[in-house]
């Protein structure tokens, strides 16, 4: 499988995502920069998740149809196309780091891949629906990873 590489211009990998990114501070999705996406991907699927969680995994962010030749996310800004999912908190769209205080830093693992087939995900969907359209389409990925303390 290709790897993407994903970054962002406002924390570096495995460093702290900033407040401005976080629950507390309004769910301001960061800005987000990749390149290396394949020539034959045909669509891009965005997600956000929280191992760390109390709970077990926390999904913190699903975003599905991110056209292939997209470079990036300005913070706060979703594709016009894109299809999002339900997040861990119930809604629709990007929700920030929120750990329990006294919990130790949490790991959010963000991860950008590659389809090489449309995803047919709609409004609404789960990290289940997720797991089973990417099945057999990956061929490209790459992870960021911020970590959030309170």
């Amino acid at each position: 499988m290709d790897e993407i590489t994903l970054r962002s211009p406002a924390f570096d990998d495995h460093a702290a995502v900033p407040k401005a990114h976080s629950h507390e501070a309004g769910d301001v999705s960061p800005p987000l920069r990749w390149s290396e996406v394949p020539e034959e991907a045909v669509e891009l699927v965005f997600t956000c998740e929280d191992p760390d969680a109390p709970v077990g995994t926390f999904v913190h962010w699903l975003l599905a149809g991110i056209p292939p030749e997209t470079e990036g996310l300005e913070a706060g800004d979703v594709p016009p196309e894109a299809v999002p999912g339900r997040s861990d908190y119930g809604r629709l769209g990007y929700g920030g780091p929120h750990p329990p205080p006294g919990d130790r830093p949490h790991r959010y693992f963000f991860r950008l891949r590659a389809l090489a087939e449309p995803s047919g995900l709609s409004e609404g969907f789960s990290a289940g629906d997720l797991d089973e359209a990417l099945k057999d389409k990956v061929i490209a990925a790459g992870t960021l990873v911020g970590v959030y303390g309170r």
